[in-house]
């Protein structure tokens, strides 16, 4: 095991483990105020609707899901499962910032969603690296 360890970066590792309490964080409060999800909606979102709160609901279970798993994954140090779930957060990201920019336009959460992106990406890019170079490639 101390083998997983050895070969990912430390900065990997802490920056996949604050990914993490970000999913983590972000995911609870949906459960509490789903206004989060609807921070700027202009169609008028009746907060209090079921329809609102189911969907508030599913919005923070698949952040907390990501979250716990990112945390999880970057305990045991695996680089392999560590790419797996930093690549699903980075599609997560993606998805954000092609709706936003479908909808929206370039917002603030556009910038967030890209900054991390391309934190994400870098990432990706070293724990890639360091499984080629453990496998001698």
């Amino acid at each position: 095991m101390a083998k997983h360890f050895d070969i990912v970066p430390f900065w990997v590792r802490i920056v996949v483990g604050l990914l993490a309490l970000a999913n983590i964080a972000f995911g609870v409060s949906g459960y509490f105020d789903n206004s989060v999800l609807f921070q700027n909606s202009q169609a008028g979102v009746d907060l209090a609707g079921l329809g609102a709160q189911y969907a508030s609901y599913e919005f923070a279970a698949r952040n907390l899901a990501i979250g716990l798993a990112l945390l999880v994954v970057a305990g045991k140090g695996v680089p392999e499962s560590m790419a797996i779930m930093t690549i699903t957060r980075a599609l997560v990201e993606i998805q954000t910032i092609a709706i936003a920019l479908l909808t929206t336009g370039f917002a603030t959460g556009t910038v967030v969603a890209a900054v991390l992106l391309g934190i994400e990406i870098l990432v990706v890019v070293a724990l890639f690296k360091a499984i080629a170079k453990r496998d001698g490639d």
